[in-house]
C-alpha cells in the first residue's frame, strides 16, 4: 500500500512538474534553437520574396509595395518605401548573435533605402520603426566597431541616415499647441501644397506621447537639441491637458486647440505607448519629471482602470464608470511596464488573465470581452504578450513563465508559419490567414522570445545596459549622461503620501528586488488559474439536494417536477447501504436537478443585407452585411432604408468630406480604417447622407469565412447619430464597388435580412383546403357567358393541397389555381398551366 501511495504521488508530481519544475538548459537551448530557425524562415522569406518592398505579404509570396496594392486605410501608413522591414530588424540580428548578417543588412540600408519619397507617412509609426531602427542599429554597429572585429568601414551612416528622417517628421510638429501632425509627406512636409496632408486636426494621445525616446536619443547622438525639445513639448502639453479630478487622459485629442475628441481612458489602443514612455523616459534621461508625472498617472491607473485581472476603459471625467465592456490585445504590455515600477501583483494577475484567453484561442483576439469571449477576432502577431512574459520571467525567476513562453513558440509554429514567412490570423475562432507579415514581428516577437530562453552569456551585449523603445528597438541608458537634459519641462511637485510604496519614486533593479522565488508568483496566480474554464479537469457536479415534504401518492406535483427536467428519487431508496444509524425517510423525496445552468452563449448578430434594386440587379444581388450596435435600428423599418450609393472623399470619411453635395440625400459608401465608425456616421451625417456602408479595407474578408460582428461606439454617447449603418467584409463590398463603377447609379435597400425583397417568409398555412374544380354550368345570371365556371370547394381535412377531377371533364384540359393565406394576410398566387392553355382563353376564369 505505501508503494502503491509512493507511486501515485510521484506521477501526481509529475503532473504539474512543467508548470513548477524548472527548466534544464538542455531543453532551453532547444527551444532557443527553434526560435533561431523561425526567425530565419521569416527573415529569410522576406529578403528573399520581399525586398527591397516594405512589408512580406507571406500568403502571395511577394513584397508589398505602397500604391501598388489594394489600399488598406491607415495600415498603409506605415509603408514608405523606405524597406521598413529590413529597417525595424537590424538590432534583432544583433540581439540573436547573426552579426555577419547584420554586416551585410546595414550595408544594405546604407546603399538601398531612401528617405526622400514623395509618400504620406503615419508620425508615430515612422518614428517607432524607421527611426527607432536606425538608432538601435546604429548604436550595435558602433558597439562592434569599437570592439574591433568587424565593422570597421562604419562611419556613422546609420545616425546621418536618422538625423535626416528626423529632419523630415519636424515639420509635423509645426502646430500652435506643439502636438504633432498625425501623418507627414516625407519630402514636402506637412503645409507645402504638394504634401497631400495637414487638414487632419486630431491625433491619439500615444501617437503624440511616443516620441521623447527616440527624439531625445537623436538629438543626445547628434547634437542638435531640437528633436527632443519638440518631442518634450508635446509631453507637456499631454499633461496639461490631462483631467485634473482624475488625473487620467483620453484616448484622441486635436493638435490645434488641445481639446479632448475621445474622452474614454484606458491603458490600450491610443494611449499605451504615452505611459511606457513617461516611466522609460525617466530610465533613459534620468529626469525626474517624468517618473513624477507616470507616478500621478499610474495611481490613477490602477484606482479606476485596473480592476485585477481586468483593465477597462472609463471616462475621463466619470472614470468610476467603464465605458465598453472589452479590451483590446494592445494593453498586453502593461503588466511588463508594472514590473519595470515593481508593483508585480497586479502584473502576474493580469498576465494570467492574458495567458487563459490565448489557451482559449490560441491567439490573444485583437479586442475581447470581459467574459473573455471573442470581440475583435484578428491576431496580427502582436508581440506585447511575449513582451510581459519576458519581464516576468526575469523579476520572479518563476519557470512558468518559460512554459507560457514555449506555448507562444508553438502556436507560431502551429497556426501562423506558412511557406513563405508567418501570416497574420484573420480571424482566432475559424484559424484563417491574412496576406500580412508587419515589421514588428520581426522586430518584437524573436527579441522577447530569444532573451526569455538566453543566459546572459549567450547575448552578444549586456542587455541591462539598454532600454527596449515601444519597437523593441536598443538604446543605451548612458544617454542620460551624454548631455544634461532640455530645460522647460515643468511637473508641481506632489507630496509623497505615507501610503505609497517604496517604488513610487524609484527604478527598480531586477537584480536586488525579486528574489527567484516561484512560490510567490504561484500564490497570486493560482487565483486566476481556470479564469475562463480551460484546463480545469473535470469533475462531475456533485448532486444538489433539498427535501420536499411529497408524499407517496402526490404523483402531480412528481409529474409536474419531471416535465421540468427534475428528477424525483425516493430518499429511502438512495440511503439503502449506508450506515444503519440513518433512519428511513418515508415520503420524503431527494430533488436531483438535471438541468445546469448553461453557459453564457455569444451575443446574436441579426445578419443585414444590402440589396441591389436598380437595373439590372433589381433585387436579385444581395449581399450580407454587418449591424450597427448605435444609429438607426433597421429591424424596427418596415421597409427598410432606400438610396443611391456614392463613394466619399476621402474614402475613409475620417476628414472633411470633399464631395458632401453629392452625397447628400444619397447612401454612402467610405472603407473602414483611420478613426472610428462613429466618427465617420458622424461626418457623413453632417454631410447630409442617408445611410452609410463601410466595406473591410482588409483584403480576403468575406461573409462566408469571417463571422459577423455588430460595430460599435467610440466610448462617447452615439445618441446623435441617427442614419443607417451597416458594414461589409471585402469580399462583398468589391462587389458593390464593381456594380457602382459600371453603372454609375446603383440603388440599394438598406434592411435586415429576414425583410429582403423576394424572401421566403415562414407561412402559417390555413386549416383548411381550397379546392378547384371546373364545372358545368348552374344558376347563372341573367346575361352571364355561358361555358365552364370555376366552383370553390372548402374543406377543413388536411393542409395540403389536391388535385380533383370532375368526372364530366375527366381528360380535358385544365388550369389550376390557388391562394394560400400567410400569417401576415397577403395573399400570395400560385398557377400551374398546361403548355397549350393560353391558346384556350374561354376555358379559364
Amino acid at each position: 500500500m505505501m508503494l502503491k501511495t509512493l507511486l501515485i504521488t510521484s506521477l501526481l508530481g509529475c503532473v504539474k512538474c512543467q508548470e513548477s519544475h524548472s527548466m534544464s538548459p538542455e531543453e532551453k537551448s532547444v527551444i532557443r534553437d527553434q526560435i533561431v530557425e523561425m526567425f530565419d524562415h521569416a527573415y529569410g522569406s522576406y529578403m528573399k520574396y520581399a525586398y527591397p518592398a516594405d512589408e512580406l505579404m507571406p500568403l502571395s509570396c511577394r513584397g508589398r509595395v505602397r500604391g501598388q496594392e489594394p489600399n488598406r486605410g491607415d495600415i498603409d501608413d506605415s509603408l514608405g518605401k523606405f524597406s521598413l522591414t529590413l529597417i525595424d530588424t537590424l538590432d534583432t540580428l544583433v540581439v540573436l548573435n547573426k552579426l555577419d548578417e547584420f554586416e551585410d543588412a546595414v550595408r544594405k540600408a546604407v546603399r538601398d533605402v531612401r528617405l526622400d519619397n514623395d509618400v504620406v507617412v503615419s508620425v508615430f509609426e515612422t518614428n517607432i520603426r524607421v527611426l527607432g531602427g536606425l538608432l538601435g542599429a546604429h548604436v550595435m554597429a558602433d558597439l562592434l566597431r569599437q570592439r574591433g572585429d568587424r565593422m570597421q568601414w562604419y562611419q556613422n551612416e546609420l545616425l546621418h541616415m536618422a538625423k535626416d528622417l528626423g529632419d523630415r517628421l519636424l515639420p509635423a510638429f509645426n502646430t500652435t499647441s506643439g502636438l504633432p501632425y498625425p501623418k507627414v509627406n516625407l519630402r514636402y512636409g506637412v503645409l507645402n501644397p504638394l504634401s497631400r496632408t495637414g487638414t487632419e486636426s486630431d491625433t491619439c494621445t500615444a501617437c503624440a506621447g511616443t516620441m521623447i525616446l527616440e527624439f531625445a536619443a537623436l538629438s543626445r547622438l547628434s547634437g542638435d537639441s531640437v528633436f527632443e525639445e519638440h518631442a518634450r513639448k508635446a509631453l507637456d502639453v499631454l499633461w496639461e491637458r490631462r483631467q485634473r479630478g482624475s488625473d487620467l487622459v483620453g484616448t484622441v485629442i486635436n493638435i490645434h486647440n488641445g481639446e479632448w475628441i475621445r474622452r474614454d481612458s484606458g491603458v490600450g489602443a491610443g494611449i499605451d505607448s504615452y505611459y511606457e514612455y513617461l516611466m522609460k523616459g525617466y530610465i533613459l534621461l534620468g529626469d525626474n519629471v517624468f517618473l513624477e508625472r507616470f507616478n500621478i498617472h499610474y495611481s490613477a491607473i490602477m484606482k479606476y482602470i485596473s480592476q485585477p485581472p481586468l483593465l477597462l476603459n472609463v471616462h475621463m471625467h466619470n472614470p468610476t464608470v467603464s465605458v465598453r465592456s472589452w479590451m483590446d490585445s494592445l494593453l498586453a504590455f502593461f503588466p511588463g511596464l508594472q514590473v519595470l515600477r515593481g508593483d508585480l501583483k497586479p502584473a502576474i494577475e493580469t498576465h494570467e488573465m492574458l495567458y487563459q484567453v490565448t489557451r482559449q484561442h490560441k491567439f490573444l483576439p485583437e479586442a475581447f470581452t470581459t467574459e473573455f469571449r471573442v470581440h475583435w477576432g484578428q491576431h496580427l502577431l502582436r508581440p506585447e504578450f511575449a513582451e510581459s512574459t519576458y519581464y516576468l520571467y526575469k523579476a520572479t525567476g518563476d519557470p512558468y513563465y518559460l512554459r507560457v513562453g514555449q506555448s507562444v513558440v508553438e502556436k507560431l509554429n502551429a497556426y501562423a508559419r506558412v511557406p513563405c514567412g508567418f501570416a497574420a490570423v484573420q480571424d482566432v475562432r475559424t484559424g484563417t490567414h491574412e496576406d500580412r507579415m508587419d515589421s514588428f514581428f520581426l522586430a518584437e516577437m524573436f527579441k522577447y522570445l530569444y532573451l526569455l530562453f538566453s543566459e546572459k552569456s549567450q547575448v552578444p551585449i549586456d542587455i541591462d545596459d539598454y532600454i527596449f523603445t515601444t519597437e523593441a528597438h536598443l538604446l543605451p541608458v548612458s544617454l542620460s549622461t551624454t548631455q544634461p537634459p532640455c530645460q522647460g519641462n515643468n511637473t508641481e511637485t506632489f507630496p509623497v503620501s505615507p501610503q505609497e510604496d517604496l517604488f513610487t519614486h524609484a527604478c527598480p533593479s531586477t537584480e536586488t528586488l525579486f528574489p527567484n522565488n516561484p512560490s510567490f508568483a504561484k500564490t497570486i496566480r493560482d487565483g486566476y488559474k481556470y479564469l475562463t474554464g480551460v484546463g480545469r479537469a473535470f469533475h462531475p457536479l456533485p448532486v444538489r439536494e433539498i427535501e420536499l415534504p411529497l408524499h407517496d401518492n402526490g404523483m402531480e406535483p412528481m409529474e409536474f417536477l419531471k416535465s421540468m427536467g427534475i428528477s424525483l428519487t425516493p430518499l429511502n431508496e438512495i440511503l439503502t447501504g449506508e450506515s444503519g444509524s440513518q433512519k428511513e425517510h418515508k415520503g420524503v423525496f431527494r430533488v436531483k436537478l438535471v438541468a445546469e445552468v448553461s453557459q453564457t452563449t455569444e451575443e446574436e448578430v441579426l445578419p443585414h443585407v444590402v440589396q441591389l434594386i436598380s437595373p439590372p440587379f433589381l433585387g436579385r444581388t444581395v449581399l450580407t452585411a454587418g449591424p450597427a450596435k448605435f444609429g438607426m435600428d433597421l429591424s424596427k423599418q418596415e421597409h427598410g432604408v432606400k438610396g443611391s450609393i456614392v463613394k466619399t472623399s476621402p474614402y475613409t470619411a475620417c476628414g472633411q468630406i470633399d464631395n458632401a453635395a453629392e452625397i447628400k440625400g444619397r447612401i454612402a459608401l467610405a472603407l473602414r480604417g483611420d478613426c472610428m465608425f462613429a466618427v465617420k456616421a458622424r461626418r457623413l451625417q453632417e454631410a447630409g447622407a442617408i445611410g452609410a456602408i463601410f466595406i473591410d479595407h482588409r483584403e480576403g474578408s468575406s461573409s462566408k469565412e469571417t463571422p459577423l460582428f455588430q460595430m460599435v461606439g467610440d466610448g462617447d454617447s452615439t445618441e446623435d447619430i441617427t442614419l443607417p449603418l451597416v458594414f461589409l467584409f471585402s469580399h462583398e463590398g468589391a462587389v458593390l464597388t464593381a456594380a457602382l463603377e459600371e453603372h454609375h447609379n446603383v440603388d440599394v435597400l438598406l434592411l435586415p435580412k429576414e425583410k429582403q425583397l423576394g424572401h421566403e417568409k415562414n407561412k402559417k398555412t390555413a386549416g383548411m383546403n381550397i379546392k378547384l374544380r371546373l364545372s358545368e354550368d348552374v344558376g347563372l345570371e341573367d346575361g352571364a357567358a355561358g361555358g365552364p365556371t370555376l366552383e370553390f370547394v372548402l374543406e377543413n381535412e388536411d393542409i395540403l393541397l389536391k388535385e380533383e377531377e370532375n368526372e364530366e371533364i375527366r381528360g380535358e384540359e385544365k388550369s389550376q389555381f390557388c391562394t394560400e393565406t400567410t400569417e401576415d394576410d397577403r395573399t400570395e398566387s400560385c398557377s400551374s398551366q398546361t403548355p397549350d392553355s393560353n391558346s384556350r382563353p374561354d376555358s379559364t376564369p
